[in-house]
């Protein structure tokens, strides 16, 4: 005990640094000093009118002899000649069960001033962790039923799996987190809003979470007004708590909504510190980055994090950048379709455009075959849609098609499904072998 404490002690640093703001351009705050790293925490001390202000800033770069910070609060009260005290550590957030049923900023602090942080903090973890050795990954071996029939069906997951939701804007990515966070078998949700507008917040929570979801959940929120160091914050903030609770054993579903709003946070952070801009406007900082934020989910020796990034495809175009990037990275993706959505089709995953990259390894031969005779049903019938909605199509010419025209209403039908509807993954196979085995007239 007692050279446990003399080394603690001999790590301890006597010296405090401190340095002076000499200048703010836009987001960026230089300043001469302190002695610091990257991904330093800073305080930024101003006085004005008899009031002190503390303003959190973290290290991004450096200039010269300058140091480059950005702020996680507001600017307004930074002023040149400011003191920036040098904490000598990165930002880390509280940890402990006391944080399931809250709602959090991007820094891991309650949102609601009303409330106060309890004593079962646990530890503080660190915001910008490593990934996961690949050789201390367990294979995924297990399914992760989430309770979607769509999903259960035909894109069956594992626990541990990360996947992403491609879809424009109002396709439905948050009615199917929603779905997803209230069914699934994971035992915790832990939620990140990233960039998102406020109107938006308590309408999720309440409406689309309701209170039966925020029991199990976490909500990280930072929003679209916020300082883009905060809204990249509130993603890595999010993915630190999901490990922590993965590190005591828990089975986790970290959902972020979204990735394309982190990366165009990181996007402003990056030509605001001079990087030049690549693809689209976006610097390589960007897809640096985002490997090393999807690659710390998933399995690991204690439990799993399985993930679900919603990634925002501009114009429904799934090649621009971070859409293509993002889909080379995780473990499969679920594409929601404006034209099924449009037909009154919910949720709206195009199955044909989807793909869950270890469906083949998790479920039995049986299960594999009827879902790949229901994808055969769809895309048949998909390719000759136009002929048989202008009636230029005629029963008999193909066994098929004739199959496929038969079977798409039934299997339309099992697509569909109600945000207050669950059913097993035992349910749903079962439910697929009673249609096909009582309708499908060529196999």
């Amino acid at each position: 005990m007692r050279t446990q404490l003399i080394d603690e002690v001999t790590k301890l640093n006597p010296y405090k640094w401190y340095g002076l703001v000499k200048q703010v351009t836009g987001l960026t705050i230089e300043s001469a000093g302190p002695k610091v790293f990257i991904g330093e925490l800073c305080f930024i001390w101003s006085k004005r009118d008899g009031q002190t202000s503390r303003i959190r800033a973290e290290v991004v770069g450096f200039r010269e002899d300058r140091v480059l910070l950005m702020p996680l609060d507001t600017l307004l009260q930074i002023e040149a000649g400011s003191v920036v005290e040098a904490t000598g550590k990165p930002l880390s957030v509280p940890v402990g069960p006391h944080l399931i049923g809250q709602v959090l900023d991007g820094t891991g602090e309650l949102l609601d001033p009303a409330k106060k942080m309890d004593s079962r903090v646990q530890s503080y973890y660190s915001t910008d962790q490593m990934p996961p050795n690949p050789l201390e990954r367990p294979r995924i071996t297990e399914i992760m039923s989430v309770g979607v029939k769509v999903i259960d069906g035909l894109l069956t997951m594992g626990k541990g799996q990360r996947v992403g939701i491609f879809a424009g804007s109002g396709v439905g990515k948050s009615t199917l987190m929603s779905m997803i966070a209230k069914q699934s078998e994971a035992e915790l949700n832990v939620i990140a809003l990233v960039g998102e507008r406020g109107r938006e917040v308590k309408e999720f929570i309440e409406r689309d979470l309701g209170e039966s979801g925020l029991k199990r959940s976490i909500v990280v929120v930072a929003t679209s007004d916020q300082p883009a160091l905060l809204r990249v914050k509130g993603a890595l903030t999010a993915t630190a708590i999901a490990e922590y609770f993965r590190d005591q054993g828990y089975s986790v579903n970290l959902m972020m909504d979204s990735v394309t709003r982190f990366a165009m946070a990181q996007r402003e952070i990056g030509l605001a510190i001079g990087e030049p801009p690549t693809t689209k406007g976006y610097p390589p900082s960007v897809f640096a980055m985002l490997p090393k934020l999807l690659e710390r989910s998933g399995t690991s020796n204690h439990g799993t994090i399985t993930a679900f990034y919603t990634v925002l495809v501009d114009g429904d175009d799934l090649n621009e950048p971070i859409a293509d990037a993002v889909r080379g990275i995780l473990d499969g993706h679920f594409v929601l379709d404006r034209n099924l959505a449009n037909k009154g089709q919910f949720p709206a995953v195009n199955v044909l455009k989807s793909v869950s990259r270890l469906m083949k390894d998790l479920v039995a031969n049986e299960h594999a075959q009827m879902a790949s005779l229901v994808r055969k049903r769809l895309a048949d019938y998909e390719e000759s849609e136009d002929l048989i909605q202008i009636g230029a199509y005629k029963k008999g010419n193909s066994s098929s098609i004739d199959a496929a025209i038969h079977m798409n209403p039934i299997i339309v039908d099992f697509l569909k499904q109600r945000t207050d509807v669950w059913q097993t993954y035992e349910q749903t196979v079962n439910q697929m072998k009673h249609f096909l085995e009582g309708n499908d007239l060529t196999k």
